[in-house]
């Protein structure tokens, strides 16, 4: 069985989680960069775009244009006199397919040029080894300066201070003990951190940052998704979102990635068939795993719990492993069904409609090149989406929450007060 139609569930409107710590930071920024030679931003591999923290955007452009980059191409430099470089790592790359890996780069290269991307996973020493040499190679190409010092910045539970305790093992020899706490809650680092050498030859140096959310997730059915996808994977603090919430939307996702053999029916007993249906979904789980209240009846709660939990520890690897291209059997599904298109996604931010004639051409193809070229032209769609919605929202005076609305409002209250109160 292939799902050719996988609703979106309706999803609350998400909650605003912004604590002062985050727009201290944040305020602190530009003043930071002034004295900051690489910015290494993390986001996850699941979320590219939606952990893109656009709050630091602006200042991040500035301090590029401070330094010598091109205002008008954003790959080109017109002064290099010191070190100045932006590197986007996008952990948890065992959490994604990797046949979507180059193509992603390579559609980001030509919507958001001037950003090197390096996918990693912590739990990789190759990877680990190869961002240290990324940054000592940087620092090389600058023998005058005494130091490299870089920042790390990103959404909060993206992995940053792992990402530093692993980076200070590979770069420091001998008894390296781990320099920051780490969590799997978000918000444990609130403050910027002292500073931790990374290398010795050449000095290396870098600080840790608080993970920073937006301020607000966006109006309407995009920013009701947007929290749900980041309550997913623990960046908003625990407990703002119900677990069936997140059930339903980790049902529909998994059913993107893979609507012929999702990763979810290795939970459900043998001969289940894919479904969209929530309910019989936690129904058939509660009963596999004796999750059950007082008459028989399913313990739903629980159930989800199990299930978001399930897949946060070992399902978004085997999500990832079993979530590849369509193939000739889908396609041949799809010529028998109404709807003439299938849907096909990569992580949890990109997803597309597959035509039969397409297909058909990605069956054709043995060496993949086709494949790729196509997949990098539905992502190039996916990122223009989502950058014409970043700039619509950007320019809405409305996009802001309630609780923000309303201390806008008292601000605006006491400066009138101040001004009636001068001209006395």
């Amino acid at each position: 069985m292939t799902l050719t139609h996988i609703p979106l569930p309706v999803l609350p409107i998400p909650p605003s989680w912004y604590p002062g710590h985050m727009m201290k930071f944040t305020r602190m920024l530009p003043s930071l960069l002034t004295r900051t030679d690489v910015v290494l931003e993390l986001r996850d591999s699941r979320l590219p775009l939606t952990s893109i923290n656009r709050t630091l955007e602006g200042a991040l452009r500035k301090w590029r244009l401070e330094r010598g980059w091109d205002p008008n191409d954003p790959g080109r430099r017109i002064v290099n006199a010191a070190p100045c470089e932006r590197i986007v790592v996008l952990n948890k790359r065992d959490l994604v397919p990797e046949w979507g890996m180059e193509p992603f780069r390579q559609a980001m290269s030509k919507k958001l040029p001037g950003q090197q991307i390096i996918f990693a996973s912590w739990q990789k020493p190759r990877d680990i080894r190869y961002l240290s040499k990324t940054l000592v190679n940087i620092a090389k190409q600058y023998p005058n300066a005494p130091e490299l010092n870089v920042l790390v910045i990103g959404m909060p539970n993206v992995g940053k201070s792992t990402l530093l305790n692993a980076l200070r093992n590979m770069g420091i020899n001998g008894p390296s003990p781990k320099a920051f706490r780490t969590s799997a809650q978000p918000g444990l680092t609130q403050a910027l951190s002292t500073r931790l050498k990374l290398s010795v030859d050449p000095p290396v140096y870098a600080f840790d940052s608080p993970g920073v959310m937006l301020p607000f997730l966006g109006h309407g059915e995009k920013g009701a998704e947007r929290g749900v996808k980041l309550a997913l994977i623990a960046g908003i603090k625990e407990g703002m979102y119900d677990m069936e919430t997140l059930a339903a939307y980790l049902l529909y996702r998994l059913n993107v990635l893979n609507p012929t053999s999702p990763a979810y029916l290795s939970l459900l007993p043998d001969g289940a068939q894919p479904t969209t249906d929530l309910e019989n979904f936690l129904a058939q789980l509660a009963q596999r795993m004796g999750m059950v209240k007082r008459g028989a009846e399913p313990d739903v709660t629980r159930t989800a719990s199990y299930f978001v939990k399930w897949w946060r520890e070992e399902g978004g690897l085997l999500a990832a492993s079993n979530s590849s291209q369509l193939d000739s059997r889908a396609s041949g599904l799809l010529l028998d069904s109404a709807s003439r298109s299938i849907t096909q996604g990569w992580g949890f931010d990109f997803e597309w409609q597959l035509s039969s004639e397409e297909l058909e051409n990605q069956n054709r193809v043995k060496n993949g090149a086709v494949d790729g070229q196509l997949v990098q032209r539905k992502m190039e769609e996916c990122i223009e989406r989502y950058l014409v919605e970043s700039e619509r929202e950007e320019n809405d005076a409305n996009n802001i929450s309630a609780t923000q609305r309303k201390k806008q409002l008292t601000m605006e209250e006491k400066a009138r007060r101040r001004q009636k109160y001068s001209r006395r």
